[in-house]
């Protein structure tokens, strides 16, 4: 009888010891960051911080150099960014970039040595749009970074590929048709903090610019495009913000009403920019690099690496907690964004008209489905006539989800015109097409939508 006490009681502690296992242990601090009663607070454990800080540290600064002297262009050879700087400048920022990814490497990691001008290696021509990249973020979205800015620092941490990249992921096996389509659930994946929400909320949101959806605000089928599933893909890519940045929901949202934008924190208008920087990020610069990367740098689609929230806050609510790194390298603030196209105004003829969209966008802009009144006006006027839709996309980037985006911006050119009263069995899809494009700059003549009656 003691005996089985005894074990009943070590069983019992064991079971007590697990429980509170999954708990955090006091003392817990916590910080009120909206209105009192909302329940908006941000709770932190000071010994999750304590591990966190030294990995959010900035490196010293280098010792500035003058802006006087010859510009580094008319010094070297091939220098096709930072050339506007002294050679003093140019020196001092290459010296930083070499400390900020390849420490251990050197330069011998982007140049040969033989010849610092010659561009065979792939980490150089890497490394160049990697600066340019850099040039666009402190130039041109300072409603997300302010006036901190970013360095290469930011995301590589003296490591030559940052360690929170992300790849499109690999298709479901079809073969165990009897599981069927898991939309990529209930599989515990770091990037949803082992939630059991779909674990790929970088594809559609980070890339492809799909419109974020919780509540509708109309009924089915006015044109609301809210689901659960794209609730439930909202709330993969919010559980991934939160667990980035070190922070719960109510760092942005009020709890009283997640949806209001008037009473949220001025920190989700921080966020919103920042959703479609990645997004731009990803779309104008890091996609097209497929084609630079060899294939052990590629994914299992074979796209190039891209980035998410994580890539540079890197658990802090601030990547680096703030630290303005970027203010002691003035080639990181030259105007070198990519310099995307404006759409041209759609074509508007009685049987056919082209509508465009933006870089990574499905969505038809109100200006663009004004050229569809023709055709459907020709539509109505003969009732037998049907009309065929070809979706165009750009060569850059990986194949399938330039596909999958033209699709998309087909079925919406569909919808507009199902909406302006034409039946859907008079509207054929046809097989998405692609057109060439320069990786740099995407030509907008690459991402079009045909329409023609026949």
């Amino acid at each position: 009888m003691r005996w089985v006490t005894r074990s009943s009681f070590c069983l019992a502690t064991a079971a007590i010891a697990m429980l509170l296992a999954g708990c955090e242990r006091p003392p817990i601090d916590s910080v009120q960051s909206g209105y009192r009663g909302t329940g908006m607070v941000q709770v932190y454990n000071p010994r999750t911080l304590a591990k966190q800080i030294p990995n959010n540290q900035p490196p010293a600064a280098l010792p500035p150099a003058g802006a006087d002297g010859p510009r580094a262009k008319d010094v070297l050879k091939n220098v096709q960014v930072l050339g506007d700087l002294s050679i003093g400048q140019f020196t001092t920022q290459m010296a930083a970039i070499t400390a900020w990814v390849a420490p251990t490497q050197g330069c011998a990691y982007c140049h040969n040595l033989e010849n610092l001008a010659d561009d065979s290696k792939y980490t150089k021509v890497v490394a160049r749009r990697m600066i340019q990249m850099t040039q666009h973020v402190n130039t041109d979205w300072k409603p997300h970074v302010a006036a901190t800015g970013v360095t290469c620092y930011t995301c590589h941490r003296g490591q030559p590929v940052p360690a929170n990249i992300w790849f499109s992921p690999a298709q479901q096996d079809p073969s165990p048709f009897f599981i069927g389509n898991r939309n990529g659930q209930n599989m515990p994946a770091k990037s949803v903090a082992l939630a059991a929400l779909p674990n790929d909320p970088f594809t559609p949101y980070l890339l492809k610019s799909t419109g974020i959806r919780v509540a509708g605000t109309t009924a089915l089928p006015t044109g609301n495009r809210t689901s659960i599933q794209a609730t439930e893909a909202t709330y993969g890519l919010m559980v991934h913000m939160s667990d980035s940045l070190g922070v719960n929901c109510t760092y942005c949202h009020n709890s009283r009403s997640f949806g209001n934008w008037t009473e949220s924190s001025p920190k989700r208008t921080t966020a919103w920019h920042g959703i479609r920087m990645a997004a731009d990020l990803n779309t104008a610069y890091l996609e097209p690099l497929g084609k630079v990367f060899p294939p052990n740098r590629l994914g299992p689609n074979g796209d190039a690496a891209k980035l998410s929230c994580v890539t540079c806050h890197q658990g802090a609510y601030k990547p680096l907690y703030g630290a303005a790194m970027a203010k002691d390298y003035p080639g990181l603030y030259g105007a070198a964004a990519v310099k995307v196209a404006a759409l041209p105004p759609p074509v508007a003829e009685a049987l056919r008209s082209v509508l465009y969209f933006d870089v990574g966008s499905p969505d038809l802009k109100a200006d663009q489905a004004g050229g569809l009144a023709t055709v459907v006006a020709s539509l109505k006027a003969t009732p037998a006539a049907k009309v065929t839709i070809s979706g165009y996309h750009s060569a850059a980037g990986t194949l399938a989800q330039n596909q999958d985006l033209a699709k998309q911006r087909a079925l919406n050119v569909r919808s507009s015109l199902v909406q302006a009263g034409i039946a859907e069995t008079r509207v054929v899809l046809a097989k998405p097409q692609q057109t060439e494009a320069n990786v740099a700059g995407e030509d907008p003549t690459a991402r079009r939508v045909e329409v023609t009656v026949k």
